[in-house]
């Protein structure tokens, strides 16, 4: 059986625990992958340390050169990522190709980082004074990142890491490691020096001694709300800089004038592409008037059930199998929750059976009709392909209910009137807005990030949100006097104005 084994200098060691890795379409145990522990983290954070002062002095040009053929690398290895990703995850292989794409987006971005890290400067900000500024990096950083997005969520931390100067320690899921190993592996063929971009593997265990390390300055995490709040406190505790991004229930508000044929074709790839498995899903949808809510229902039906579930490999499948037998059981135990709390199940994707496949995790599309914002289901995320209809009487009703949610990730609204968009947009209490846009992901140079629950700490995911959170600014203020002075004042310090 295939052994997936860290990543870091000076070879595997450490714990002998390992963790199964199942094939999702099967259900059968595909791999197993070696946990790691404390003493492995000290080898890796010791190997970090000894390489990143002579990395942070490369220029920024150089270090660019290495996100650019980096980029080139991972691009010629899309097809071998994209299948070996879809292998243990679970998602088509159309969606994992979207996966890597999405973090190349960012390692494309990490290309200008000699343009972003240009800092600022004042020339005579008082007699013969000059003041600016730099960013350094942090020194290690470390990213712990989740089983749905096992390639871009990795490149979305590490890259702006690596690009300003860090070196960085990723801790991937355990559920689908391989990925994440191979891009490190990649990276060195890029030209990154070893020590810089590490992959350790483990549980709560390794991430316990993540947050706890003295010698780790930044972590960024993205996972559940409460593991996240758990890493955001530790961490800081700890006088770490921790970013810590959680879950989601992102809503679709569908105004009486929208497009509703076109809503539908982006509700069914929102709501469940990737088998629901990402934060930025669209798993709530409020139409606003009984009139569009039925109008709504009689076309999302027939859409629903025209879905296609399928293996992972197979190229007409809209959705896969969930990540692992648990999950399936998770997502299930919510469906059975929304009709035990009075909602009306109309399509019940439970029991789903693939010929050839039964024992795989798959759960067929799920909709529920007459959802109540008291209902736990309602409230707590799925993660799964269930979509729920919440009415709303009027506008008022509609933006009321993502904005008081206890998530604040995404939200979208569907219309044709840019009044009623322009209105909900800046009222609405989410951190990431789409306008007929299902799925409001930000460019990689723009930024990513939810508000509430969805997020812990001041700062953003990629883009210069990113570059800040993975340097600190140091500021100089200088003064070259005249020569031949006494040097009687050389040490006073100068008073502006």
């Amino acid at each position: 059986m295939r052994q997936i084994d860290h990543h870091i200098v000076g070879g595997a060691g450490g714990s002998a625990r390992k963790s199964d890795i199942f094939d999702p379409n099967n259900g059968g145990v595909q791999a197993a992958v070696a946990l790691g522990d404390a003493a492995l983290l000290d080898r890796a954070v010791a190997a970090a340390k000894a390489a990143q002062p002579a990395w942070a002095a490369v220029n920024p040009q150089r270090r660019a050169r290495v996100m650019f053929d980096y980029k080139r690398i991972v691009e010629a290895h899309l097809d071998e990522l994209a299948e070996l990703l879809a292998s243990e995850h679970g998602k088509v292989v159309a969606d994992a190709r979207g996966d890597v794409q999405r973090g190349l987006d960012v390692i494309e971005f990490c290309c200008g980082i000699p343009h972003v890290l240009k800092g600022e400067y004042t020339q005579g900000a008082g007699p013969g004074i000059d003041v600016y500024s730099m960013r350094q990096p942090i020194g290690i950083g470390a990213g712990i990142t989740p089983f749905n997005f096992p390639a871009m969520i990795p490149m979305w931390m590490f890259g702006p890491a690596i690009a300003t100067g860090n070196a960085f320690i990723l801790k991937p899921s355990e559920r689908d490691p391989s990925v994440p190993v191979r891009l490190g592996e990649l990276m060195l063929e890029a030209g990154l020096p070893e020590g810089i971009l590490q992959v350790v593997h483990g549980d709560k265990e390794m991430v316990d001694a993540i947050l706890d390390h003295p010698d780790i300055g930044a972590v960024s995490f993205v996972g559940s709300s409460d593991i996240a709040h758990y890493v955001y406190n530790r961490g800081v505790s700890n006088g770490k800089r921790v970013q810590a991004m959680g879950g989601a229930k992102n809503h679709g508000i569908v105004m009486p004038d929208a497009d509703l044929d076109q809503v539908v074709n982006d509700l069914t790839g929102a709501a469940f592409g990737s088998a629901g498995e990402r934060c930025m899903a669209l798993p709530v949808v409020v139409p606003v008037g009984e009139d569009t809510a039925n109008r709504l229902r009689d076309k999302l039906i027939p859409a629903i059930e025209a879905l296609r579930v399928g293996v992972s490999t197979d190229a007409e499948a809209h959705y896969g199998p969930v990540v692992s037998a648990a999950h399936k059981a998770k997502v299930e135990g919510w469906i059975q929750t929304c009709a035990d709390e009075g909602a009306e199940l109309v399509i019940d994707g439970r029991g789903f059976t693939l010929q050839g496949h039964e024992e795989g995790f798959f759960v067929g599309p799920t909709l529920f009709d007459h959802v109540t914002p008291d209902m736990e289901s309602y409230k707590e995320e799925i993660f799964g392909p269930v979509l729920q209809i919440v009415r709303a009487a009027d506008f008022e009703a509609a933006l009321e209910l993502p904005s008081k949610h206890q998530y604040g990730n995404g939200v979208a609204i569907f219309t044709r009137n840019g009044h009623a968009a322009r209105e909900f947009a800046q009222r609405v209490n989410v951190g990431m807005v789409g306008i007929n846009v299902p799925i409001p992901v930000p460019v990689a140079y723009h930024t990513f990030g939810g508000w509430k629950r969805s997020a812990f700490g001041d700062t953003n995911q990629h883009g210069m949100e990113g570059v800040k959170f993975w340097t600190k600014v140091k500021t100089v203020t200088a003064r070259w006097p005249d020569g031949g002075g006494d040097g009687s004042n050389a040490f006073v310090i100068p008073t502006m104005g």
